[in-house]
């Protein structure tokens, strides 16, 4: 097949995406499809050799100049109409929030992972928790908080610890656990670079995560940070993160964590690969954090790890994951 594969991007995320843009690509192109590669914040085409071993930063990089994207680039080209499947391995910004899969909707060409609804619907964090909690998900208690002044460094929920983020980021990407109240307002002006932001209720335990492919969940990954929580530098710096695949749970705990793993997937209407990121308590509750629609797909990710568990190389994963996109309903 003729496989487009849309990498790099303008969000902070940037660097995540050049290296799954390139693992992917490597990876389709060894099993014979004609790939070529886009990056839609510049317009230009990508090279995958000339990536060579590309590497992500310690912490998340700069955003870089959307204008390309803004200018539809993708539309005016020819690379859509060209292309038999897109492969999105864009993170963040409008490649994860439905802007760019709405692009491709009217387009009218196959794409990999979620449509626009639920990619719009998983990047709101706060939207997301309302759907979970109908759907009778477990989910910290949270509180959105659209302005910086609206918000004064003693508010909380539920007390400390609780856990400042930004609204529609990924990556841990201005993430933070705030233990007193004098540490409140560093945490939420850093958050608020990339307003709004959620005041969440810090749930103590393990840190779990399932993979959700074609709506079915792969064996559950234990994330194991050496210090501190998952935040970028763990997620991105080698060994600073161990894991374990499958997660050393009670065989009910890793049947309820697959159980709303794909439950999560399902509320918000997800298609392809999804992760959905968990704590669990000491007395083995399990709350849903998030689900994120375009997981990390380096050969060290997470979800290539639960992958190779379950039996699928890389190679194995990325194929599957373009035959899901052909055989999703237009």
């Amino acid at each position: 097949m003729r496989v487009l594969v849309l990498m790099g991007g303008s969000s902070t995320e940037r660097d995540i995406s050049l290296v799954t843009g390139r693992g992917i690509a490597k990876a389709l192109s060894a099993r014979g499809h004609a790939v070529a590669a886009l990056d839609p914040a510049t317009g230009r085409h990508v090279e995958i050799a000339g990536l060579g071993d590309h590497r992500i930063g310690d912490a998340p990089g700069t955003a870089v100049e959307p204008a390309a994207e803004r200018s539809l680039v993708l539309a005016k080209g020819t690379d859509l109409i060209e292309s038999e499947v897109v492969f999105v391995a864009l993170h963040g910004g409008i490649g994860e929030d439905g802007t760019l899969q709405a692009l491709l909707d009217l387009a009218g060409v196959p794409y990999t992972g979620s449509g626009m609804l639920a990619s719009a619907l998983a990047m709101d964090k706060a939207l997301a928790k309302t759907m979970f909690r109908s759907a009778k998900i477990p989910t910290p208690r949270a509180r959105l908080v659209p302005r910086r002044d609206a918000v004064s460094g003693a508010d909380a929920v539920g007390g400390f610890p609780l856990v400042v983020k930004p609204n529609a980021q990924g990556s841990s990407v201005g993430v933070h656990i705030v233990e007193r109240a004098e540490d409140m307002d560093a945490a939420l002006d850093d958050a608020f670079r990339f307003p709004p932001v959620l005041v969440e209720e810090f749930i103590p335990g393990r840190e779990i995560t399932v993979a959700v492919v074609g709506g079915k969940a792969l064996p559950v990954v234990e994330i194991l940070p050496q210090s501190g929580f998952y935040d970028y530098k763990h997620k991105y710096t080698q060994g600073e993160t161990g894991y374990e695949v499958p997660a050393k749970l009670a065989e009910p705990v890793a049947r309820e964590a697959a159980r709303l793993g794909e439950l999560a997937y399902a509320t918000l209407g997800c298609a392809g690969a999804a992760r959905v990121d968990f704590r669990l308590t000491e007395d083995g509750h399990l709350f849903c954090l998030e689900v994120n629609t375009i997981p990390g797909m380096t050969e060290t990710s997470l979800v290539p790890m639960a992958a190779k568990e379950a039996g699928l190389s890389y190679e194995d994963l990325a194929e599957k994951l373009l035959e899901l996109a052909i055989r999703r309903p237009a």
